[in-house]
């Protein structure tokens, strides 16, 4: 159960500053051939916010299961 809490804990932080460092810093880069695909025309920036959404909601559901866990179990 504690390597359950360690990954959950983990994940939720990796998402979290990923999502967080491209929703608000606009590190577009992070994600994979963005700029590629940008330039083509077939991805936008409001894709990337999306993205960048997501994972960042994605960490905040897994950092609240894991102190959830940490907590409880």
């Amino acid at each position: 159960m504690l390597f359950l809490k360690i990954i959950a804990v983990a994940a939720g932080l990796a998402f979290l500053s990923f999502g967080y460092l491209i929703y608000f810093r606009e590190r577009y880069d992070l994600i994979n051939g963005f700029k590629a695909d940008q330039k083509a025309g077939r991805k936008s920036e409001r894709y990337a916010k999306g993205v960048g959404l997501a994972e960042l909601m994605i960490g905040a559901v897994f950092l609240a299961v894991g102190i959830v866990l940490i907590i409880f179990a």
